[in-house]
């Protein structure tokens, strides 16, 4: 009896490993095209984007804009941030990543919002958004190094990971910007990948609302 129990428990406790040890994924979805104006909007926003059209950026904002969670918000406050009309202006390599990859539809009150990218809305109920990241991208090849002539471990789609941001690369001449990350799928695959291909759930997202018939950008905000 004893050792019937003993092997119960330990299937049982390997059962609970076998759980938490599975692969999970933070797959592409995107609502928008499921609205003909939003859509319509959308594709003229990333047209500007890629062309670094800040006047039309400026004319698709908000007034009332949402920055961040310290109380910047507005016009002013953007154009101060990320000062659109420079050539090295940050805005564009973080804004054109959210608006080309989907997201969806939620309500606010009685206001319909689309929020982007997906990896926001999407990310897996449950897990720490401080602790686990997302890969960015299909078919992102894990390596032993990082390098990218080092040997292919496997290559990752949309998994949920976590990063040790102290064995990771940083760029040349940044302390803050990453080249290679060091990474850990929930399924144990562990290697390195370019940091462009990974996401955070909380890195910067963008918000969108109808306003008196025009769509605008109502918040585009980073943290939690």
């Amino acid at each position: 009896m004893k050792r019937k129990f003993l092997l119960f428990l330990c299937l049982s406790i390997s059962g609970i490993f076998n759980v938490f040890s599975q692969e999970r994924f933070v797959k592409p979805v995107d609502e928008g095209k499921s609205d003909a104006s939003f859509y319509a909007f959308r594709t003229k926003l990333i047209a500007a984007a890629e062309r670094k059209d800040s006047k039309y950026i400026l004319s698709m904002i908000d007034r009332n804009i949402a920055l961040s969670y310290g109380g910047d918000a507005g016009t002013a406050d953007f154009k101060r941030i990320w000062r659109i009309d420079k050539a090295d202006s940050q805005f564009w390599d973080e804004f054109l990543p959210v608006i080309k990859n989907g997201g969806t539809f939620s309500v606010e009150g009685r206001q319909k919002q689309f929020w982007a990218p997906y990896t926001f809305m999407s990310f897996p109920a449950g897990l720490d958004n401080f602790e686990h990241e997302a890969i960015f991208g299909n078919n992102v090849n894990l390596r032993e190094k990082p390098t990218a002539g080092a040997v292919v471990i496997t290559t990752l789609s949309y998994n949920v990971v976590k990063v040790d941001y102290e064995n990771s690369v940083k760029l040349k001449n940044s302390d803050t910007e990453y080249d290679w990350l060091k990474v850990e799928t929930l399924g144990g695959k562990k290697g390195y990948v370019k940091a462009d291909y990974v996401r955070s759930p909380i890195d910067y997202r963008a918000v969108f609302e109808k306003k008196r018939g025009v769509w605008k950008i109502t918040a585009f905000i980073a943290g939690d």
